[in-house]
């Protein structure tokens, strides 16, 4: 294995890290340390691959790592890859990174002043217990909700309500609440009509880095003698045969490479196992980090409820 391969390999490796929270911040100091011995002497496809975990960083700290300590190693990384990098879209898609991670940590440690209404809050009673912040502001769709609620009973008494008098009382009361939805009937009914299930969107094409990036191989007879000689590709259906050129995932599941682009273009999953490229799109990928997260804390509550169901079996 040569230098570069090593080095590629070691990246993967700090790719993995970066994604748990006890591992984060180690992996962006590894990653500083192989930037400053490995950087000036990589090759462009290299240097390419330090720029992208660079820019994972960044992902991760603006979808899941959001902690002050963890901007803090961040923004020393970016700071120093601006003094390595050459490419003027990489300084300045890193010069906003680093301003980015300097308003951040400037407003953490000078947040504006509270009110003196804010100050005086003593908490909130939640689930039986005293809270220390104030309570938070409800939501727009839940404060449309219980209006439209209101004004359906308030409805209700209307046509219950026998002597005229009252009526034209309840009336007025309906026409307030309504008042106070703004006017914006249509957006309200909307929003409570809603499908509630949120829908993943479409995979965004495969990064054309890392569809470039994938392994080539030309296949020998040695190689389809180890692949068999009645084996497809899953994507034309047709046999591998010598001197096809082959591309593996990182699934390990390889088809013909004139057969891959095209369907990660349209597709952007393995045909075999549906597993899913990276994408050049920021907020599709956001989108699946905070899909992750969520994952994450499911199971961490499915597992504590079964835990507890075990101590009282």
């Amino acid at each position: 294995m040569d230098v570069e391969e090593s080095v590629r390999l070691r990246l993967e490796i700090l790719y993995a890290q970066l994604g748990k929270k006890h591992t984060f911040e180690e992996g962006v100091s590894n990653i500083t340390t192989l930037l400053q011995d490995r950087y000036p002497d990589a090759s462009p496809d290299l240097r390419k691959s330090f720029y992208y975990i660079i820019c994972r960083v960044a992902t991760l700290l603006r979808s899941r790592f959001t902690a002050p300590g963890f901007w803090l190693s961040g923004l020393k990384l970016f700071q120093f890859s601006l003094t390595l990098l050459s490419d003027q879209s990489e300084i300045k898609h890193l010069q906003a990174c680093v301003a980015q991670a300097e308003e951040i940590l400037r407003v953490i440690d000078d947040p504006p002043p509270q009110s003196q209404s804010t100050s005086s809050n003593t908490g909130y009673l939640f689930e039986g217990h005293l809270t220390v912040d104030p309570e938070p502001p409800q939501p727009q769709w839940l404060v449309q909700s219980n209006l439209v609620t209101a004004a359906a009973a308030a409805l209700s008494n209307v046509e219950s309500s026998q002597p005229s008098g009252e009526n034209n009382n309840v009336s007025e009361s309906v026409a307030g609440i309504l008042l106070a939805l703004n006017g914006d009937l249509e957006t309200v009914i909307n929003a409570l009509n809603v499908d509630t299930v949120d829908q993943p969107p479409k995979a965004p094409p495969a990064s054309k880095e890392v569809v470039a990036n994938l392994p080539v191989t030309i296949i020998t007879d040695e190689i389809l003698a180890k692949l068999g000689k009645d084996v497809q590709c899953a994507i034309c259906k047709e046999n591998f045969a010598v001197d096809d050129k082959k591309q593996e995932l990182p699934c390990k599941h390889a088809f013909h490479q004139d057969c891959l682009k095209p369907w990660l273009d349209s597709n952007n999953s393995c045909p075999i196992c549906r597993h899913e490229l990276p994408t050049d799109d920021q907020e599709y990928e956001n989108w699946k980090e905070r899909e992750r997260e969520a994952e994450e804390a499911r199971r961490g509550a499915e597992n504590a409820v079964r835990g507890g169901e075990y101590m009282y079996v």
